[in-house]
C-alpha cells in the first residue's frame, strides 16, 4: 500500500512538473518574440537618430539657410536677378 502511495505521489509530481515546464516554454517563446520586437524598435530608433543628426548638421549649413531665405522669405543674393511672370 505504501509503495502504491509513493508511486502515486511521484507520478503526480512528474505530471505537475511537466505541466509547469510546458507553460514555461510558452512564456519563453513569448519573451523571445517580444525581445525580437524590441530589438527591431531599437534598430529603427538608432536609424531615426542618425537621420535626425544628419538633418541637424544640414540645418546649420549655409546652403540650408539660403534655401529657406529664398523659399520662405523671398530673398535673393545681390548678384541674382528676380524675374516675375506676367499675368
Amino acid at each position: 500500500m505504501a509503495l502504491l502511495g509513493v508511486t502515486f505521489v511521484v507520478g503526480s509530481m512528474a505530471f505537475v512538473v511537466n505541466m509547469r515546464s510546458s507553460s514555461l516554454k510558452e512564456k519563453d517563446l513569448e519573451y523571445q518574440a517580444r525581445e525580437e520586437s524590441l530589438r527591431k524598435q531599437v534598430d529603427e530608433e538608432k536609424q531615426r537618430a542618425a537621420r535626425l543628426e544628419e538633418q541637424r548638421v544640414y540645418v546649420q549649413t549655409k546652403q540650408y539657410i539660403e534655401k529657406v531665405a529664398k523659399e520662405k522669405l523671398g530673398l535673393v543674393n545681390p548678384d541674382e536677378i528676380l524675374l516675375k511672370p506676367t499675368e
